[in-house]
């Protein structure tokens, strides 16, 4: 049965001054996050249309979610656009917000979206020919399902998203009941080596952690109503915060749930790749993966770089793109 696929794709104009004022305004409390990183604009919002067009023409509405502004080349009139402001859909006790989660987890209240959609942040980008099949089949989202231990570090802040989230599906879920109804999903062959890693985690009598691919994630509205039917205490203090907070969910939450109740169809992890540009090495490697054309995504994690590093980056980035989408796409003006 065929069913129509959306695209929500959230932004910001990191350089727009109104919208710099109202951030000043409401100044970053304590254990926020408010880096330059989280706002800065590459200026390639383009080749992620061009690249929907291009390489996933089967998309039925595209969303592009803002405060407000909207990018001067985009062509507002192009029939799949959508654009959305916060206060279309997201509850006006907790705007204005300059965090990314509470747009996250309030986007199944937006209208007319799909049941089925998939959510790009505005640093991911389609560098391949797609098909429906590689985000949905048999109207469950295609994901990775596999066990890691979360631990990370970042910028020697603990970062806590994950392990919330790993605590609300041990909290309904029993690990060992969760794979032996789906043993396909989670032990795969299309996980290559990780397989070994979910081997050895899924003995443990909880959820340890779950690996999460940053790219585009395939969600379904009715699996966000639900976590907000269970969960809305939770949902609702993050999307209080309007600034990211390490105590917040995010929308892993919505990821996670779908593949503990079996809601999902196993997909290759070679399917993309996500980077953190954080030197000249990496840019390097980030340019040839999009010449080069190597997977069907990408997502480009903005860093800590100079103004000096980051023009740099952001150009050989961006001819990157030209190289491969030259052609100016429909939702260009």
């Amino acid at each position: 049965m065929d069913y129509p696929i959306d695209i929500v794709i959230i932004w910001v104009d990191g350089n727009d001054p109104e919208w710099l004022e109202e951030k000043r305004r409401y100044s970053p409390e304590v254990n926020t996050d408010s880096r330059v990183s989280r706002y800065r604009d590459w200026d390639n919002l383009r080749y992620l249309f061009r690249g929907i067009q291009t390489f996933a023409p089967w998309v039925n509405n595209v969303f592009l979610v803002t405060c407000g502004h909207v990018p001067k080349w985009l062509n507002k009139e192009h029939p799949k656009l959508k654009t959305v402001k916060h206060e279309e859909y997201i509850p006006l006790e907790f705007l204005p917000t300059f965090s990314s989660h509470p747009i996250e987890l309030n986007l199944h209240r937006i209208n007319e979206l799909s049941e089925h959609f998939v959510y790009f942040n505005d640093d991911m980008f389609l560098l391949k020919p797609t098909a429906k099949r590689d985000f949905f089949k048999n109207g469950k989202p295609c994901d990775s399902a596999v066990f890691t231990a979360h631990s990370h570090v970042e910028d020697g802040v603990f970062s806590f998203a994950q392990n919330r989230a790993v605590g609300i599906l041990n909290k309904y879920f029993d690990v060992k009941e969760v794979v032996r109804r789906n043993r396909r999903g989670w032990y795969n062959l299309k996980y290559g080596k990780m397989l070994f890693r979910s081997w050895t985690l899924s003995r443990f009598p909880r959820f340890t952690g779950l690996w999460t691919h940053h790219l585009p994630t395939s969600l379904r509205k009715s699996v966000i109503a639900e976590l907000w039917e269970l969960e809305g205490d939770k949902l609702r203090e993050t999307s209080s915060n309007r600034f990211r907070k390490m105590t917040d969910f995010n929308q892993w939450l919505f990821k996670d749930w779908q593949l503990a109740t079996a809601d999902f169809e196993p997909r290759s992890t070679k399917i993309g790749r996500n980077f953190f540009a954080d030197s000249d090495k990496v840019i390097a490697e980030i340019t040839d993966y999009i010449k080069m054309q190597k997977g069907k995504m990408i997502c480009i994690n903005d860093s800590e770089m100079n103004e000096e590093d980051f023009v740099k980056a952001k150009t050989a980035v961006n001819d990157s793109f030209e190289a491969i989408l030259p052609e100016k796409s429909l939702f260009e003006v």
